[in-house]
């Protein structure tokens, strides 16, 4: 048993070893594969055969999925292409895998460069900070920088000016606002003054108010049934003063003619 022990020990570095050697000569066979796809993609980029130089370098990071080489490559290829969205995508993917100071450099000097062509100068700036902090001595991406600066802060002056006219158009707007309200509300209030003169106008009309005491003036002239109208009784009156005028008349008369005298004898 002892001596068996003695033979595994002896053994087992040299099992690791050779699993070591067998990882790396693999990855050293992918690297390879990788770096030729690389070389195959760059060829094609100097015809302008930029979509068969994007599958290649495809191939390329299929091979070896943390190769920057072919990352890098791929994105360079997207934005002479135009299309700046995955040209930014895979130069992000460099920067966050890249562990040469150098590769992160270039990765984010091309962001900078991509996020100027989106118009995101303020972005920009960050991109360029980022990759002098991996490479001070790049005069190129220094002055890419001071445009960078420059155009952020002409947005955001352009910014402020565009803030500055939309408040002002709110705040005509809202005056103009108020001065159509008030103008309403005083419409409103001369309608409805209108309204109620008219309506007094009709509660109470002049003509009518004359009219009808005119009308009761003609209301109490007009006799009620079986009652005698005033010229009815007026002329009654008159015809009963005329009768008694007559009877007091021959009342008299009656009187002034006296008792018959005789004149002979009695017979």
């Amino acid at each position: 048993m002892r001596t068996l022990l003695i033979i595994l020990l002896t053994f087992t570095p040299f099992f690791s070893y050779s699993q070591d050697k067998e990882k790396e000569a693999q990855e050293l066979m992918a690297l390879k594969k990788a770096n030729n796809f690389v070389h195959q993609g760059n060829e094609l980029v100097t015809e302008d055969n930029y979509v068969a130089a994007e599958m290649v370098y495809r191939k390329a990071i299929s091979e070896q999925p943390n190769n920057i080489a072919g990352t890098y490559n791929l994105g360079n290829s997207y934005y002479k292409k135009g299309n700046y969205d995955e040209a930014l995508f895979r130069q992000q993917q460099v920067a966050k895998n890249a562990t040469d100071k150098s590769d992160k450099h270039k990765a984010f000097h091309n962001i900078g460069n991509i996020l100027m062509k989106n118009k995101q100068c303020k972005e920009a700036v960050e991109a360029y900070k980022n990759a002098l902090r991996n490479d001070p001595t790049d005069d190129e991406t220094r002055y890419n920088l001071g445009l960078a600066k420059e155009c952020a802060e002409q947005q955001k002056d352009d910014n402020q000016d565009k803030n500055k006219d939309k408040d002002k158009q709110d705040e005509n707007k809202d005056e103009k606002d108020k001065k159509d309200q008030d103008k309403k509300d005083k419409d409103k209030g001369n309608q409805d003054k209108k309204d109620g003169d008219d309506q007094k106008d009709k509660g109470e009309p002049k003509d009518d108010k004359q009219d009808k005491g005119n009308g009761d003036e003609k209301k109490e002239q007009q006799p009620q049934p079986g009652q005698l109208s005033p010229q009815q009784i007026k002329n009654l009156l008159e015809a009963m003063n005329n009768q008694e005028q007559k009877t007091q008349e021959k009342i008299n008369a009656e009187k002034q003619k006296g008792v018959k005298v005789r004149t002979g004898k009695d017979w």
